[in-house]
């Protein structure tokens, strides 16, 4: 095993460390988290969308056949799994066991942005939902979606589903969005936003007013907030640079840089372990702290 990082942030990367059963394949793998006993959630792209694995990588089940057309995000949140299914614009909330507990919009119904396809930037914002990326609870108990492949916009909803509020617009300035495509909380209730093709995370209060931004990365697929206040963070290749699994400090200060095959999520269990979900290589990789 090959050692990376940085300073306290020192890895050991373990190639394909997840492995299926009976000579059985992932499909393209869209994200990865873990729950509080640090069970591993591989969300790919084929029936079964969720499949599920100890932190040794031994394969425990699967579910969600029929439930969901496209998988893209998802975040486990005091063991509940939150979902988006970005083509059908449906986001979806389950048991760990894979029973549905919400589910927000309508599937195949898509709000009108103007945006039929790349380079994924609407012309106009508009209201829930045309492709979503990420949906996940805030500690105030409301629900959070990214609406990004084809809008612009964070969707702030109450617990059974009512929309409270929307922010954003398409463009590059402060509180405007190209792509946002992940989010993640602070204790204090902010909300970290991955403005993938703006290749920033921008920050913003729980009602949607716009606190700082952080800079300096390749287009961020994911976000994760650790144990340790720590967040990790998927980055795409940027400017003949490679992938990046990166971990940064609170205040926006890279810890450590992990070059990676193309890492589209990256989860992260209680003992700091670190896991890429791989689009393009179709496996799971882990980083584990030494």
């Amino acid at each position: 095993m090959s050692q990376v990082g940085s300073g306290e942030y020192r890895y050991e990367l373990i190639r394909d460390f997840l492995k299926l059963p009976n000579g059985e394949r992932f499909g393209l793998v869209s994200r990865v988290a873990t729950d509080s006993q640090d069970r591993v959630y591989v969300f790919q792209r084929r029936d079964p969308p969720v499949v599920v694995f100890d932190r040794d990588g031994k394969y425990l089940g699967s579910w969600g056949n029929g439930e969901v057309k496209d998988p893209h995000g998802l975040k486990i949140v005091d063991d509940v799994v939150y979902t988006t299914d970005r083509s059908d614009s449906v986001t979806k909330s389950f048991s760990l066991a894979g029973e549905v507990q919400l589910q927000l919009g309508t599937a195949g119904v898509h709000s009108d942005t103007g945006c039929t396809g790349a380079p994924w930037l609407a012309e106009r914002a508009s209201g829930p939902f045309n492709h979503p990326t990420e949906m996940m609870r805030h500690q105030n108990g409301d629900i959070y979606v990214t609406d990004g492949y084809r809008n612009a916009r964070v969707h702030r909803f109450t617990a059974d589903g009512k929309l409270v509020t929307s922010w954003g617009a398409p463009g590059k300035e402060p509180g405007q969005f190209h792509l946002p495509h992940s989010l993640a909380f602070d204790p204090e209730g902010l909300l970290y936003v991955a403005d993938r093709a703006n290749k920033r995370i921008q920050i913003f209060t729980p009602d949607g007013a716009f606190v700082r931004q952080w800079t300096g990365m390749g287009g961020p697929n994911d976000i994760t907030r650790a144990k340790d206040g720590t967040y990790v963070i998927a980055e795409q290749e940027d400017g003949g640079k490679p992938a990046y699994v990166s971990v940064w400090d609170a205040n926006g200060k890279v810890l450590a840089r992990l070059e990676s095959r193309h890492v589209h999520g990256a989860g992260v269990d209680s003992h700091g372990d670190l896991y890429a979900g791989l689009t393009v290589d179709r496996s799971v990789d882990k980083f584990v702290r030494v």
